[in-house]
């Protein structure tokens, strides 16, 4: 990491199998996510981080979203300072509808809001 910099990926290079760490609020989440991201709010995040440490597999990668990717910026940095191996998502939850990337809510049809 150069300057302080934290690891960023775009969408296409997150991988389909990834660990997605979503860390938007509930409503948002509800609206429309990525099937299969583990979904810990940036509010409850500390107090939940155990969560993601037990589905975590030993030195796997992490890739953070939020809506556009401010909050997620800064819970990989978060991780990061814990030794996890962690990228933040650039452009968030947009970006991936944007990207035509696959999305399921509790509303039809999914959308991010």
């Amino acid at each position: 990491m150069q300057n302080g910099q934290l690891p960023q990926v775009d969408i296409a290079s997150v991988p389909a199998d990834a660990l997605l760490l979503d860390v938007r609020e509930d409503d948002e989440w509800a609206a429309g996510r990525a099937e299969g991201a583990l979904h810990i709010p940036m509010s409850e995040f500390v107090g939940r981080v155990g969560e993601l440490t037990e589905r975590a597999g030993e030195g796997e990668r992490v890739y953070v979203v939020c809506r556009v990717g401010g909050r997620s910026a800064q819970v990989t940095q978060y991780l990061r300072q814990q030794g996890v191996d962690a990228v933040n998502v650039d452009g968030g939850m947009l970006a991936w509808e944007a990207a035509g990337r696959p999305l399921t809510g509790d509303t039809d049809p999914a959308h991010v809001a």
